[in-house]
């Protein structure tokens, strides 16, 4: 059994790490760290662990936390502070998931201008492997610490990613209009996430200044630039190489009165006429195998047919008229968005069959 802990373990993404890890049959959770409930019993913050094998479960402090007695450390904290945290616990052989911001651009100038935080470890950005298992399964198997991506990153990503060097499409046209469930914003208390502000309401908030829409922009020029090779793309050799445009993303994100779940609906410009036949070969060809990515033919994603579970769904239709391509995806923003994408990465460092303890389909009804 491999020992895990997780830091920062009372927020929302916490309890989810700790359910799935709870249910996962080859790892025991060691430790629970956190700074504002320390001491506490784990029961007395969330009394659904009643009965379980966490029941008697301690609450520690960081100075307590010896990191060197875990063989992987989740480290789920608000960026700003938790590259601090990482910065501490990295080099005692460890392996480290961050589930915050901090360690998801190797360019730190995009970083600082998008957090607004200067990032003290530069070495340790540098270093993190970027933790989309469809995009980068081979750099996270080997890495000590993984950088998990935004949950907002990851239904837009999945969505975009086997057209990108398509030579057909425009990379400078990318759209990403995005809702999200209230759970997206975390555990803190704030007066715009009351029940009373949010229910039979819908609004957009940070239209094309959200941070996430520069993580978008990022990975994809990344991409488009060799970053990842590992990754089969629609167009190879010199001809992807010729194709080389900066991605472009105009990112608005919308908050939604359900508690988990994001819908992601993007578009994009296509240079040349296309059909629907040979953008679904596209996604078959490059999903083909990937367990958590359901592609749909006759219908598209709704939110309900992935929460509770790690699956995302993608479905897109080709507009003959305007030569646009609009793409849905659809995942749980607490799972696949966030702790169940985590467990996903802790599997493959463990070399663990990636649906290992995530298997559970969505709750629907």
């Amino acid at each position: 059994m491999k020992k895990v802990s997780i830091v920062g373990a009372t927020g929302y993404v916490g309890i989810e790490l700790m359910r799935l890890l709870h249910e996962h049959p080859e790892v025991e959770i060691k430790d629970l760290v956190s700074k504002s409930s320390s001491g506490r019993m784990l029961v007395d913050i969330y009394p659904q662990f009643r009965g379980s094998k966490l029941a008697e479960k301690k609450l520690i402090p960081l100075t307590d936390f010896e990191v060197e007695a875990s063989d992987l450390v989740f480290t789920a904290l608000p960026h700003g502070v938790s590259q601090n945290i990482v910065g501490e616990l990295y080099g005692n052989g460890t392996k480290i998931i961050d589930l915050s911001g901090d360690f998801r651009y190797h360019d730190l100038d995009i970083y600082e201008k998008w957090y607004g935080v200067e990032h003290k470890f530069p070495e340790l950005a540098a270093e993190a492997a970027y933790g989309l298992v469809e995009l980068n399964r081979q750099q996270i198997k080997k890495a000590d610490l993984v950088a998990n991506p935004g949950c907002y990153v990851t239904a837009s990503l999945l969505g975009l990613l086997p057209l990108i060097d398509f030579k057909k499409i425009n990379p400078a046209s990318i759209i990403v209009d995005a809702k999200s469930g209230v759970s997206g914003a975390g555990r803190s208390l704030k007066e715009n996430l009351l029940f009373t502000e949010t229910h039979n309401s819908m609004k957009a908030y940070s239209p094309g200044t959200h941070r996430h829409g520069s993580e978008i922009e990022y990975i994809l020029s990344q991409y488009l630039e060799g970053a990842y090779s590992g990754y089969n793309s629609a167009e190879s050799g010199a001809e992807a190489k010729d194709l080389k445009t900066k991605a472009e993303v105009l990112f608005t994100p919308h908050l939604i009165p359900i508690k988990r779940g994001i819908l992601a609906t993007i578009y994009l410009e296509l240079k040349e006429a296309s059909s629907q036949v040979e953008i679904r070969e596209l996604y078959r060809s490059q999903y083909e195998g990937e367990y958590f990515i359901q592609l749909l033919v006759d219908e598209l994603p709704e939110i309900k047919n992935v929460a509770g579970s790690n699956f995302a769904q993608i479905g897109f239709r080709y507009d003959e008229r305007t030569k646009r391509l609009i793409i849905v995806s659809a995942i749980d923003n607490m799972l696949k968005g966030a702790a169940g994408q985590a467990v996903q990465n802790m599997n493959l460092i463990f070399d663990l069959p990636e649906s290992t303890g995530l298997e559970a389909t969505a709750l629907f009804p």
